[in-house]
């Protein structure tokens, strides 16, 4: 299955990421970005490098490892990408942290890299996340304008927020240790492979055509 943490920068995805590989078996952690951001990326290369991904994560699916991937793209993309029915299941948690925690940690890691326009767009992609994670109705051009011809909004579009496949879980860090958001990251894992063992995941196969109750968010 494919073990998604998605959120805007600075919120230590892929610190809380690897330390969790480290912890679980059967499970391989990659970061989105790790091939390569080239110069100039947009959302149609999002768009296109989120399907190379989904397509690593069926080769892992096929030798029975999971894949946890770090990333910025949110459960609309995931959804939308080509490949994403034939997984076996999908999972996704939105690691956040508070605006002022985001611009320290901007500020610390890339302290001559960002003006403070790009902080703010930021800080606006880690508002949009928040609200997307709620509603699949909230400002879906954010992702849709431009973005790559292959891609399938209509699976999801017409979903209501209360559909229980529009499921992100929402970890905050901003308050908290390292070793206690991994420490959670960790057991919404468990507990993902746990759903998908005994068939209650809201994206488990089959999720497109599947009418669903609403249920309650853990978000």
């Amino acid at each position: 299955m494919l073990l998604k943490l998605a959120g805007s920068s600075c919120s230590g995805k892929t610190t809380l990421a690897y330390s969790v590989g480290e912890r679980l078996g059967r499970l391989a952690v990659h970061d989105f970005d790790e091939v390569g951001v080239p110069e100039g990326a947009d959302r149609q290369w999002r768009n296109r490098m989120t399907e190379v991904w989904l397509r690593r994560a069926l080769e892992y699916q096929a030798r029975g490892v999971d894949l946890l991937l770090t990333g910025q793209s949110p459960l609309g993309e995931i959804l939308a990408s080509p490949s994403a029915p034939l997984l076996d299941g999908i999972a996704i948690c939105l690691i956040d942290v508070s605006d002022e925690a985001r611009r320290r940690r901007l500020t610390k890691r890339d302290a001559d890299r960002w003006d403070a326009a790009a902080v703010d767009a930021f800080l606006g992609w880690a508002a949009w996340h928040r609200k997307h994670a709620q509603d699949p109705r909230y400002r879906p051009d954010a992702i849709i304008d431009g973005s790559w011809p292959r891609m399938a909004w209509h699976r999801w579009t017409s979903w209501p927020a209360d559909d229980r496949r529009w499921c992100t879980h929402l970890l905050d860090t901003s308050d908290q240790t390292v070793a206690a958001s991994v420490a959670q990251v960790e057991q919404w894992v468990t507990e993902q492979r746990d759903a998908l063992r005994t068939d209650s995941l809201p994206l488990s196969r089959g999720w497109p055509d599947r009418t669903t109750a609403p249920a309650d968010h853990d978000s």
